[in-house]
């Protein structure tokens, strides 16, 4: 039997990256399709929602939007709970990163002063409002339920990620510093074993 395919974009960022992490701390044995972002034009018509990533599991139809990836790899793997009150309470959390990515991603298309505008309004706003919201939600540690890494964990370490590295203009590196369980979370992750032998391998 062939192995699941992930496909997504050839970077280790954002939505294709949490999925790539999930299937790694799950032991699933995947191919990683990374696609060069002059193919995507020719590819996007032909995916479920015209979106990446993509999850392609032996005998069924492709698999789009992040979340429903990683739920049913959290299901199968141990990585979401199990009760259902708590794996909504996850996935809650799991639609709260995509609407940071909906707010800061349309920027990067912007031209620069409308970019520089747009973003220090979500810094005056929206981004810490988005934080105080994930830090009160955030009621175990050091992962988003407690002692165990599950899928939400992922999603919550990306987002904080993207800002860390002081890369995206005109939205401070430290914009979370204040929200030590949100901070946590992004730390717990990456301190976790499987997730540094992700990155190990060279």
């Amino acid at each position: 039997m062939s192995k699941p395919t992930l496909i997504y974009f050839d970077a280790p960022v954002s939505r294709g990256e949490e999925c790539r992490l999930a299937l790694h701390l799950a032991g699933v044995d995947f191919e990683d399709r990374r696609i060069p972002s002059a193919d995507w034009p020719a590819l996007k018509p032909s995916t479920p929602y015209g979106a990446m990533p993509i999850l392609e599991i032996p005998g069924h139809a492709p698999l789009g939007q992040t979340n429903a990836i990683l739920v049913l790899i959290g299901r199968r793997h141990g990585l979401h709970p199990k009760d259902d009150f708590e794996a909504a309470r996850h996935e809650a959390m799991m639609a709260h990163v995509e609407d940071l990515r909906a707010a800061v991603g349309p920027t990067i298309r912007m031209e620069a002063e409308e970019k520089r505008r747009v973003r220090e309004s979500l810094v005056a706003g929206f981004l810490p409002d988005w934080a105080a919201a994930a830090e009160r939600n955030i009621l175990a540690q050091p992962f988003f339920g407690g002692a165990q890494l599950n899928v939400v964990d992922l999603k919550l370490h990306m987002a904080v990620r993207w800002f860390l590295g002081g890369k995206v203009d005109h939205i401070p590196a430290d914009i979370f510093a204040a929200y030590p369980r949100l901070m946590g979370v992004h730390d717990a992750v990456r301190e976790h074993a499987g997730v540094k032998a992700w990155y190990a391998r060279g």
